[in-house]
This record gives C-alpha cells, structure tokens and sequence, in this order.
C-alpha cells in the first residue's frame, strides 16, 4: 500500500513545472494504433496511467522506446489484433478508447469493461452509439465490448450525443479517422484534450475540423503517417498546485502552462481572494490573507471543471463564512467529504450539493484517496492542517500527477512517499 505522511502548515513558495496532460495523453497513446509509422511523442508524464497503456499497446506487438521520462517512440505497424490484458484494462478507465481505436484499425474490436476511480456512473453508451452510427454492431459480451465494422471498414455517419460527453467525443474522432466518408459529431466536449487529440491525429495525416467547438468533422483518409508530436500541459495539474498554494498561503510561480486553459479555475481563486498573475507560459499565485468564501457549479469546458471540484473544496473548507458547490457533471462524486470530516472540516452534503461552513483551521489525521482528484484534496488539506496527515491508498494520487512529492518538497512542503507491504503467512499463496 502506498501512502503519503504530510506535516502541514507551512506556506508553498517557488517554482514547480506542470507535465504533460494525462487527460490527453491517455487518448493519443491508444490512438497511436491507427498510425502506420513511428510516433515520436514528447511532454508525456511519467504517470501510472500512463505506463499501463504503453504495457497494454507493448503487450499487443507494439514497439515501444523511451527516451528520459517525458519523450516515447511508438512503432505499432506490427500490433495484432489481440485481446488486451484484462488485468491492465481493468486498472484503467481511458482503455475504452481502445475500443475506438481497434474499431477504425481492424474493423473488430474485443476489449473488457474499463476500471479506474469510481465516484459516479459513467456509462459508454453515447460511445455506442457513434459506432453504431459509423455502421458497426456492438454487443457486450460477459464483461467485454465487442464491435465490429461492416464488410468494407467503417463509414461516416452522423451522431448527436445525447449528453456532453469528453470520453464519447474522442473515441468516436479515433474510430472516424481511417472511415470512408465524414463522420459529424454533435454536441461535442471542448475540453483542451480533445483538441489535442485533434491536432496529432491531423499531424499524422486525419482531417479533422472543428475540434474545440461544439460540432466536430471527421473526414476519412486511407492511412496516417509517423510523425512528431508534443503533448500540451496539464490543466487540471496545474489548477490543482493553485488550490494548494491557495490552501496553504505562500507564493508559487508555475511554468509551462496555457494561461487560457486556466480562466475559469483562476477567476474562483481570485474571487477568493487569491493574487494571480498570468505571463506568456506561466502563473503566478499568491495568498496572504485569509480565503473568502465563494460558490461554485461544475459545468463541461469553458466552464469550472469536475476535476478541480475536490481541492477547490479544501480551499473553501479553509475559507471564511460558508460556500456552496453544485456538482454538474457526476452524481457521486463527494464520497471524499467523510475523510475531510475526519480533519475537521464542517461540510453538509445533500445529492449532488454540498454546503462547506469554513473553520478557522483542519487537523491532520488518517485519511484515505477515494480516487484521483479526491486524493490530490486529501494531499492539500493535509498541507494546510496543523499536525501530521496520513493519505492511504495515494496508488491513485500516481494515477494522474507526475513526481507530485519531488515537486512538493521543492515548493517547501513536508511530505514523504511510504510503501507498506503485506507479509503471507508460510505455506500460503497470494491470490
């Protein structure tokens, strides 16, 4: 078990550098597949998400070559069309992709239910659907999605999803790029990932128009070359050092950002009372006085992200006077507030709201990730509570944030990885 022992109090200062997103890089990676080449990625972070897809593809014939943590070449002229590891599918959510990505290259896809956090349902069914509007029949099959394109490969269609969907967006752009025809896709995602999804498939040789808006236009082509490709930075890492620097006071420069992916995250903090300064590839936030409280809604892109809700939920916890949080996107996703509970955080949940009253000051305690961004909150109450903190199950944290406990320390914090390893008794065998 990998946990993280914090002692907090202690204000952030200096300057940490942001990697590359994982919400992008776990698209193009699977994405890859449909390139007849050699890929030269750069800007992937070094994230256990990360590393299970580039297993997965490995395990699939590709040819996969690092060079230093950040810069991959994938060659996967020669994958066959096998069955994942379901082991490795089910440790991840973005494997569904895929599916997609199966589909437009072999015309047959067979890939398990994908894993990873669970805090609300998230149902592929508008995936599904734009398949199915591409000509291909889909069954799910004792755990498995299986789908098959018709005699003659994929053909464009047109769908309208019936709900904003980031994930259904972008596997249904993998699926259309070697189709024939044009694909149309209403009622798109605009997230900055899916517009980098975009510009490396067209940097391979796709045609597609429209991404970052709310229809996007997927014009087949025959093949995709090998080429090189950077991944940009991560907006939700980024955001989530804000929150940190916001909970805990202190003064942070942070470099190889977008500025204007950051607006909507920025303009709560400064509502809050947070200073930030924005430069061509860099922000600075600082905090001197105490927080103010604010409310806050989760909408899809330009508006305040889901993945942020939980550290901006720290801050408020942190702030004065009382703050409301409406949850947009997932029904479920406030499970983490018994553990903030637990710091001493006064926070009333009621569906998908929650009234945070804030205290004068959390407490470290024993707490646990119950998934990816509710573990980067636990990370940043226990920065900014007086005693020691201790995050359990921080396998998640890993999930989502490259060296996030090198890049602490260096921004001053007090915090450590630790590894707890279960001994089987003699004359037993691990299951």
């Amino acid at each position: 078990m990998t946990k993280y022992e914090i002692t907090g109090g202690t204000p952030l200062n200096g300057t940490v550098c942001i990697s590359g997103a994982k919400n992008a890089a776990v698209a193009i990676i699977p994405a890859a597949l449909l390139v007849d080449g050699i890929c030269k990625i750069e800007n992937v972070p070094d994230i256990s998400d990360v590393r299970l897809l580039l297993q997965i593809l490995s395990d699939m014939g590709a040819n996969v070559r690092r060079f230093g943590p950040n810069t991959i070449e994938l060659d996967c002229s020669r994958v066959r069309n096998a069955v994942a590891p379901i082991e490795l599918v089910h440790r991840i959510r973005a494997s569904y992709y895929l599916i997609g990505a199966e589909l437009g290259r072999f015309g047959r896809a067979c890939v398990a239910m994908p894993g990873g956090c669970n805090f609300g349902v998230r149902p592929i069914d508008q995936h599904i659907k734009g398949f199915e509007a591409m000509g291909a029949s889909v069954n799910l099959m004792a755990g498995y999605v299986c789908a098959d394109a018709p005699i003659g490969g994929l053909q464009g269609g047109h769908v309208y999803l019936d709900m904003v969907s980031v994930g259904a967006t972008m596997n249904i752009m993998i699926a259309a790029v070697l189709s024939t025809g044009m694909t149309v896709i209403e009622n798109c995602a605009k997230e900055p990932h899916i517009v980098d999804l975009a510009n490396f498939l067209n940097a391979m040789g796709a045609k597609i128009s429209g991404a970052g808006t709310d229809v996007i236009k997927v014009r087949g082509v025959p093949r995709l070359h090998g080429g090189s490709y950077t991944i940009i930075p991560d907006q939700i890492e980024a955001g989530t050092y804000m929150a940190a620097v916001a909970a805990t006071g202190g003064n942070v420069l942070i470099e190889n950002i977008i500025p204007k992916h950051m607006d909507c995250i920025a303009a709560k903090l400064r509502e809050m009372g947070v200073k930030i300064t924005e430069y061509d590839d860099s922000i600075r936030v600082e905090r001197t006085g105490r927080l103010r409280h604010v409310n806050v809604k989760t909408l899809p892109y330009p508006g305040f992200p889901t993945d942020m809700q939980p550290q901006n939920v720290v801050c408020m916890a942190a702030a004065a006077g009382s703050s409301i949080v409406t949850e947009g996107i997932y029904e479920n996703r406030f499970r983490y507030v018994t553990e903030l509970l637990r710091m001493g955080a006064n926070i009333q949940v009621d569906g998908r709201v929650a009234v945070v009253n804030g205290v004068d000051t959390l407490t470290g305690s024993l707490v646990k990730a119950c998934d990816l961004r509710a573990g980067a909150a636990m990370v940043i109450a226990g920065l900014c509570a007086q005693g020691m903190t201790t995050v359990e199950d921080a396998h998640y944290i890993e999930r989502g944030y490259e060296n996030i406990i090198g890049k602490l320390q260096a921004l001053g914090a007090n915090i450590r990885r630790m590894e707890e390893y279960s001994e089987v008794p003699a004359g037993l065998v691990a299951g």
